[in-house]
């Protein structure tokens, strides 16, 4: 299956500075490890977790909510360049997944970079809500695992809220 590309700046502006995420930002709930944030400009909601290592994984919908995406950041060192576009594979449960990420580096919080892909599939998501752990296999880079602990309720509580913000 393809996942889409296309540039999700929302991904990075929750890794932004305090005073900024007090105005773009408002937190909505928290569920088992994860927050969900309304983002008050695009109207949408996203889930939000930061691991042990303080990497940050994020999932949410642009703005016209028709693609979905996932980002993850890291403060570990890394070959990541912003708008740098690189074929990964994300193996969630037994389904295999391939598309682009799109690096990002100096517009999120200073000392993160990271990437994200964006999704038109609706699977993706399905995946991830039954499958305990994910395994990003980048082109260029080291292969990892993302746990997905806690992210069926906090998919669920992001639903709500994206519901909410469209009455």
């Amino acid at each position: 299956m393809r996942l889409s590309h296309i540039l999700a700046t929302s991904a990075a502006l929750t890794l932004t500075s305090t005073a900024v995420l007090a105005d773009k930002f408002v937190g909505y709930g928290s569920v088992d490890g994860w927050n969900v944030h309304i983002d008050t400009e695009k109207g949408t909601c996203l889930v939000e977790t930061k691991d042990g290592l303080d990497n940050v994984i994020q999932m949410g919908l642009t703005e016209d909510r028709a693609i979905g995406y996932i980002g993850i950041f890291t403060k570990a060192e890394t070959n990541i360049r912003t708008d740098v576009k690189q074929d990964v594979a994300l193996l969630i449960g037994e389904n295999l997944y391939v598309g682009e990420a799109t690096g990002m580096r100096g517009n999120i919080t200073k000392g993160y970079s990271g990437g994200y892909v964006l999704t038109e599939d609706p699977e993706v998501y399905e995946a991830i809500r039954r499958a305990p752990t994910m395994t990003v296999f980048p082109e260029k880079e080291y292969s990892f695992i993302v746990d997905l602990a806690g992210t069926a309720k906090a998919l669920d509580l992001a639903k709500k809220c994206n519901e909410e913000q469209l009455q």
